[in-house]
């Protein structure tokens, strides 16, 4: 399935400044039964997000207006912790979001937003802190994530930081290609490739 391109990205964010945010926060396992990829944004953060009644928790930020419409979503220290369940990067991008940032993920769903088109930053400790107090202090604050140049800045101060990402996946993530797209887009090059191998 293929992405929507990521090159740059300006954008308000939704803090989140919890610490080992799981993915069975993220999305919970009750919504893995599903067959088909529907209501992944409803339900993502749903215990968070909505009480035993269904209705919207106010306090919480997803579901402040202040941060309405935001695509990067700021989170705490060692986010998408626990399972490997790829459906917490899909309940991501359905969500809206395009970009998590955060001073630590756990490996796993780092590599799986990459796969769906969200692209995780991790920044350090201190410029995680600079954000949470930018949005803090004002809710409009607009952060630009530049992924050919890999830098991530507060556009009203221009406080930046740099941040890595394997060179394949970015490729991909510019192109919006996930790994299937990849290799459809250079099948001539294997077909070509596959002439000059024995068999």
């Amino acid at each position: 399935m293929a992405y929507d391109k990521f090159e740059v990205l300006t954008s308000t964010a939704y803090p989140l400044p919890i610490e080992n945010v799981d993915t069975d926060q993220i999305i919970p396992a009750r919504f893995l039964k599903a067959t088909k990829r529907v209501d992944f944004d409803i339900n993502f953060f749903r215990d968070w997000r909505f009480d035993a009644e269904g209705n919207p928790i106010e306090d919480f930020p997803l579901n402040n207006p202040k941060y309405a419409g935001s695509k990067i979503l700021v989170g705490g220290k060692n986010f998408g912790s626990g399972s490997s369940r790829e459906h917490a990067a899909w309940s991501v991008y359905d969500f809206g979001l395009r970009c998590v940032i955060s001073s630590f993920f756990a490996d796993i769903f780092r590599n799986n937003c990459l796969n769906v088109g969200v692209l995780p930053v991790q920044v350090s400790p201190e410029f995680a802190e600079k954000l949470f107090a930018a949005i803090e202090a004002d809710p409009k604050t607009e952060i630009k994530v530049d992924l050919p140049a890999q830098t991530v800045s507060l556009v009203a101060t221009g406080e930046s930081e740099s941040f890595e990402i394997n060179g394949y996946k970015k490729g991909n993530m510019l192109n919006g290609f996930d790994d299937i797209d990849y290799l459809q887009n250079i099948k001539d090059e294997i077909k070509e490739f596959t002439k000059t191998r024995p068999f």
